[in-house]
């Protein structure tokens, strides 16, 4: 009788592996309703390391990889915390209070509100810009409901303001995100105010 071939260690862990991805049912996207806003990142904190460790040290014959350039991140926010940019090796975005663009609960543009606009319009000329997102956002007072509207009313008027100094060649994505993806604690006025907001960003030129 011919013995059964033994299998290795390795042979079985291929196998195991490949009846777990069979089984593993594939994501879904939906490209029109991010559960993220676009051109927004999250980072976890890094992994503590034991300077002592051996494994830090090559081993013989080995070689360093090659260099990496790291996505910096630089944020500049005005005194009163109405206009913050933030500048990555990526992308450039401004988040505008509301309070400095319409009056309460409106999503009417205030006068003072076209030169902050005409401002961003120039540094997306500036780095070339082709695609703008436009996003609102409110604080967590009020329905759900009410605030999906009001953010998504808001980034309309700005990226309509924002089209009459582009002019017709840029692409937009213009959504309104309610009381998601706040920047700051809803549990003081002055966190709920930078919650209030609407966010132009654009990937820079190159």
């Amino acid at each position: 009788m011919t013995p059964r071939p033994r299998r290795t260690a390795a042979a079985t862990a291929t196998i195991i592996v490949a009846a777990l991805t069979l089984l593993t049912p594939t994501p879904a996207w939906a490209d029109d309703d991010p559960s993220a806003p676009p051109g927004s990142s999250t980072t976890s904190p890094p992994p503590e390391v034991d300077s002592n460790s051996p494994g830090l040290k090559l081993a013989d014959g080995a070689t360093l990889a090659p260099a990496k350039v790291l996505d910096i991140k630089s944020v500049v926010e005005d005194l009163g915390g109405e206009e913050r940019r933030e500048d990555t090796n990526t992308d450039v975005k401004f988040a505008l209070q509301a309070e400095v663009l319409f009056p309460k609960d409106s999503a009417k543009l205030n006068p003072e509100a076209n030169a902050r606009i005409e401002a961003i319009a120039d540094e997306a000329k500036a780095q070339k810009a082709t695609d703008v997102r436009v996003f609102g956002f409110t604080d967590n007072l009020g329905s759900y409901a009410h605030g999906k509207k009001l953010s998504k009313d808001r980034a309309e008027a700005v990226h309509d303001r924002l089209a009459t100094f582009l002019g017709p060649r840029v692409t937009y994505s213009v959504r309104g995100y309610s009381e998601d993806y706040p920047i700051a604690d809803n549990g003081s006025e002055e966190g709920r105010k930078k919650n209030r907001r609407v966010e132009v960003s654009f990937p820079r030129g190159t």
